[in-house]
């Protein structure tokens, strides 16, 4: 089987007819120095300094400074010396691991007082939230504890990579992204066929930045006998009043099902959680692999209790990534440049060319902004973007930067909208 590698994704590689698995591996290792020799190599680049608006990266043995826009680290909390110092005192009190899973030994008063934090953050009681050791794992290893071959998922088809995989031993159904028409039909023609139909979307979406129509969800799920499930990695901390998310936008905080989430965006550090009735909670606690199986969080989880609390106590840092979103987004519309429907502090470059995506990412790296190009399988092969994050951190320099490189390389390759 002969490969395109000028049009090929990582996709094209995941299973090639009558390639075992060093054949496999032969040829997608020459697609890798093909994408290096070209300059799309965009992807495992060694940063050589902490996370934050400014990077150090090292490409071809090249240490470098870029402004970044690859981090979901949107308040900065990564960085903040309130939260260092907590996970520091964790550490300094509990050493450097848990050595044992949550059911065996590796359950500390520090995840505890984790899971009544993240609870009482969005105003449920104590005994409803399960901390899990990463967001992907809070979602595939609920879904695969709750979700049955009675059952059914029916999930927007934009939906995060872990909850796919969450869906692997129930039946699936997805729906055209944000399409109620379509949801409906699937929980109608399902109503009676199935034990259980549980809905699942997105909060913010990650890779357009777009919001779920969530109030119109939860409505259409409670007329046909479903539960919810929310997603909110990507507007917790950052959309919503006081912080709490898409959920809090549509006053449903207190009525949905479940909501899913990780600490490793907003609050600058590592693992997930879910918030789920204290019974469906207590399942999780004692049925999901993942709680039976992997070793639970490592104390410098403490980090993130302060993290939860520094979004009520310095709202400055919301407010300063809201400007630069409104700043760098207008900057990039007033270009001509696509960005979409995003709402969030994820804002996508939309090219079309996956090709031209690669070079847009390479003459970015060239002047010194680290980005992430998207492709298939990611988005539609035909929507191939830029993706952008931006952070608190940023500096109006920082944006500019970015401004005067993207005004730049259109010149070059005309990727404004026609």
């Amino acid at each position: 089987m002969n490969i395109n590698f000028t049009t090929a994704t990582f996709k094209d590689f995941e299973n090639i007819p009558d390639h075992n698995i060093s054949q496999r591996a032969e040829i997608f290792y020459e697609f890798l120095e093909y994408m290096k020799s070209n300059g799309h190599m965009n992807y495992r680049l060694k940063n050589t300094t902490g996370t934050n608006s400014l990077v150090h990266v090292n490409i071809a043995n090249q240490d470098r400074e870029y402004v970044s826009f690859v981090s979901s680290d949107y308040l900065g909390f990564t960085q903040h010396p309130k939260v260092k110092q907590a996970a520091i005192e964790g550490i300094q009190k509990y050493g450097t691991g848990t050595g044992a899973t949550p059911l065996i030994g590796g359950y500390f008063d520090y995840h505890n007082d984790l899971e009544k934090k993240i609870s009482s953050f969005f105003g449920r009681k104590e005994e409803e939230a399960v901390v899990f050791t990463t967001g992907y794992t809070a979602n595939s290893a609920t879904l695969q504890c709750l979700m049955q071959k009675e059952d059914i998922a029916i999930l927007d088809m934009a939906v995060h990579a872990s909850v796919h995989e969450g869906c692997a031993y129930t039946n699936k159904k997805t729906f055209p992204h944000n399409n109620l028409e379509a949801l409906e039909h699937i929980l109608k023609t399902s109503e009676n066929l199935y034990r259980t139909k549980l809905v699942v979307i997105d909060g913010v979406y990650s890779q357009d930045g777009d919001t779920s129509h969530v109030k119109e969800i939860y409505a259409l799920v409670k007329k046909y006998n479903a539960f919810l499930m929310v997603d909110d990695v990507h507007g917790v901390g950052i959309l919503g009043e006081t912080g709490r998310g898409t959920l809090e936008e549509a006053d449903l905080l207190d009525k949905v099902d479940i909501i899913t989430g990780t600490f490793s965006k907003t609050f600058g550090n590592l693992g997930g959680y879910v918030i789920a009735d204290k019974k469906i909670a207590a399942i999780l606690r004692f049925q999901s692999k993942q709680q039976i199986f992997s070793a639970t969080a490592p104390p410098s989880s403490a980090g993130i209790i302060k993290a939860i609390e520094l979004i009520d106590e310095e709202p400055i840092w919301r407010q300063k990534l809201w400007d630069n979103i409104n700043y760098f987004k207008k900057g990039l519309d007033d270009l001509g440049l696509d960005t979409g429907v995003t709402r969030s502090a994820i804002v996508p470059v939309k090219i079309g060319d996956p090709y031209v995506t690669g070079d847009v990412g390479r003459l970015l790296i060239e002047r010194g902004i680290y980005t992430n190009p998207i492709l298939y399988p990611a988005v539609p092969r035909k929507d191939a973007r830029i993706r952008m994050s931006v952070m608190a951190r940023h500096e109006k320099e920082h944006l500019d930067k970015t401004l005067n490189a993207f005004e730049d390389i259109n010149k070059k390759l005309h990727i404004a909208k026609k």
